[in-house]
């Protein structure tokens, strides 16, 4: 093939726009992509001045730069790539990528421009941030609407903690209860789903700071929210009759240390959990995922009903005719007169002050414990801790 013909044929082809000008500023060729990006046709603008595709202030300044480019030889764009504005022949303007390169031909001298439309991009970039600025006021909103939702169900609790004197109204306001854990909260849950799966998509192609805080709030929301959640869902479970013990042979003390192992992480400065195991035997028969939930909830209320720098006792046993379990702690101690109220749900201590918690918690242990054919016992003097037992007889 001619090489003239290969390049004019590249040049017809480019995605990009090209043209050339004279020395006095006139256009002498541009490429269909040139045409299609101002919206001329080639006769429109063959032999007129290059600055018809410009808008003000270059339009009536650009016979003098290329002047006194020519004068001086100084290069502000020629040999450079910078970002400009070009007007297009419906008078819109349009931000573009120009690079201007001066070639001397015999003794002409011609200026070639490729131009890049930056159109898109800029749309898109802005889209971008349009998209990132309504992200960030999503989250927002969604924190607020949470901070509301956790405030209304910590003043429903106490609403109910009060009114709970007979047992038609205990289940009157468990259903209450249960029925706004199972609706309510799946889609403020899924909204920070989404929010959260939309911030790490965005996150670097926006470099928005402000994600960082948000995320910070959504994880504490999150986290307080699911805690309610699963005991308000664990209860109906319980009380709807759907939980069916699994028994299972499993090796006592390997479970035992993998519990320990998993609580001593949330413990406080310098409490130590101490594990000791009597009998000879080690294997038991009971529901792994029961047990395991019994286990964490007495083991968390010792951690976090005692100070720090404290000791947690922990035991397992075995005997011929039983399994036992025994958390004991050295913290606050349960008042004598909440002691009878101790497995009621929603119930709390009245030294429990501002520690978290839904007062579901050793409910659930007696009910699980029950299922499995157990019973839950307590020993608890105000100021002195508490211990917590649990017994399984063995199944034959």
């Amino acid at each position: 093939m001619d090489s003239s013909k290969l390049l004019h044929s590249i040049i017809a082809t480019a995605i990009d726009g090209i043209l050339t000008i004279d020395e006095s500023g006139k256009v002498e060729s541009l490429n269909p992509a040139a045409l299609d990006i101002f919206g001329y046709t080639e006769a429109e603008v063959i032999g007129q001045n290059i600055s018809m595709l410009m808008p003000e202030p270059d339009k009536s300044k650009h016979d003098s730069y290329l002047q006194n480019h020519q004068k001086t030889g100084e290069k502000k764009i020629i040999g450079k790539g910078r970002e400009v504005r070009g007007l297009r022949k419906d008078g819109s303007t349009f931000p573009f990528r120009l690079a201007v390169s001066e070639v001397n031909y015999g003794d002409r001298t011609i200026y070639t421009g490729f131009v890049h439309d930056l159109s898109k991009e800029k749309e898109s970039d802005e889209m971008l941030r349009r998209y990132a600025s309504e992200l960030e006021d999503l989250v927002k909103e969604r924190t607020k609407s949470l901070n509301v939702l956790i405030e209304a169900l910590s003043a429903a609790k106490e609403e109910i903690t009060t009114s709970l004197k007979k047992e038609k109204e205990l289940n009157h306001m468990k259903s209450r209860f249960v029925s706004m854990a199972s609706h309510e909260f799946r889609t403020p849950l899924s909204s920070i789903q989404l929010s959260s799966i939309l911030i790490e998509k965005y996150a670097t192609a926006t470099g928005q700071t402000q994600i960082i805080k948000h995320v910070n709030k959504i994880n504490n929301a999150v986290r307080n929210l699911t805690t309610i959640l699963s005991d308000f869902l664990s209860l109906e479970r319980v009380e709807m009759g759907n939980i069916t013990p699994s028994l299972d042979s499993f090796n006592l003390l390997t479970f035992a240390k993998e519990i320990v192992e998993e609580m001593q992480l949330t413990a406080k400065v310098d409490q130590q959990i101490i594990y000791q195991h009597s009998g000879e035997e080690q294997m038991v028969k009971l529901d792994q995922n029961l047990l395991r939930n019994c286990l964490i909830n007495l083991i968390g209320n010792a951690i976090k009903y005692s100070g720090e720098h404290t000791a947690i006792e922990f035991t397992t046993s075995i005997s011929p005719e039983y399994y036992g379990f025994t958390v004991k702690d050295n913290g606050m101690g349960i008042p004598d007169a909440d002691q009878k109220e101790l497995f009621h749900p929603f119930f709390r201590a009245h030294n429990a002050g501002n520690i978290p918690g839904t007062g579901l918690g050793l409910h659930i242990v007696q009910r699980y414990a029950q299922l499995m054919g157990g019973e839950l016992n307590f020993q608890s003097k105000l100021g002195e801790g508490a211990k917590f037992e649990l017994i399984f007889k063995r199944q034959l």
